[in-house]
């Protein structure tokens, strides 16, 4: 059997910063070629870089949030990208701006069909939510580390509120050491 930690992928990576200060976002619309800006549906500017590819939502008050990368170096460089950018507008950006990861994602296979019945039960009713009427998927949330896993009946799993791209790696061993321990792996 191929170690399930070995399949994780990276899906997202969504990071935040700001530049301390309001921006126009109006005026950065038409300076900024390539940025989306309809106040109508959201109040943030939208700006996509292509290479790493990644969406940076500008708001008003100088906040930044990158959502669509793979990996936390692109969502630097992307960032980075967007830095110069405002820059060359002659807004004024500091050297090296916090950035904070809010959120990874990341997707693995435990290469086993999974009963989400027995699992829901043998994991704890308190920790997880399984509705299968309303969504396929079973919920579990987890302690240490802080993330909540999806796990599908296919034994594919979503892991989503890591802030370290070590969270994910830690939270299928530990789901699969539960699992086998459940005698529910295979």
């Amino acid at each position: 059997m191929t170690d399930p930690a070995e399949s994780i992928e990276i899906q997202n990576v969504v990071a935040s910063t700001g530049i301390g200060q309001e921006l126009d976002l109006e005026a950065l619309a038409e300076d900024l070629p390539g940025a989306d800006f309809n106040p109508d549906n959201f109040p943030g500017l939208v700006y996509r870089t292509q290479e790493p590819k990644a969406a940076a939502l500008i708001f008003r008050s100088g906040k930044i949030v990158c959502t669509g990368a793979k990996s936390i170096d692109d969502v630097h460089d992307a960032l980075g990208i967007i830095f110069e950018k405002l820059r060359g507008l002659k807004i004024p950006v500091e050297d090296d701006p916090d950035i904070t990861v809010q959120n990874i994602v990341s997707s693995a296979d435990l290469g086993h069909q999974l009963n989400l019945n027995a699992l829901a039960i043998g994991l704890g009713l308190e920790d997880v939510e399984y509705e299968p009427e309303q969504f396929p998927g079973l919920v579990y949330r987890m302690d240490e580390p802080d993330v909540v896993i999806l796990l599908f009946g296919s034994g594919k799993i979503v892991i989503t509120g890591g802030k370290r791209t070590d969270d994910a790696e830690e939270a299928v061993e530990e789901i699969v050491d539960r699992i086998e321990a459940l005698g529910l792996l295979g």
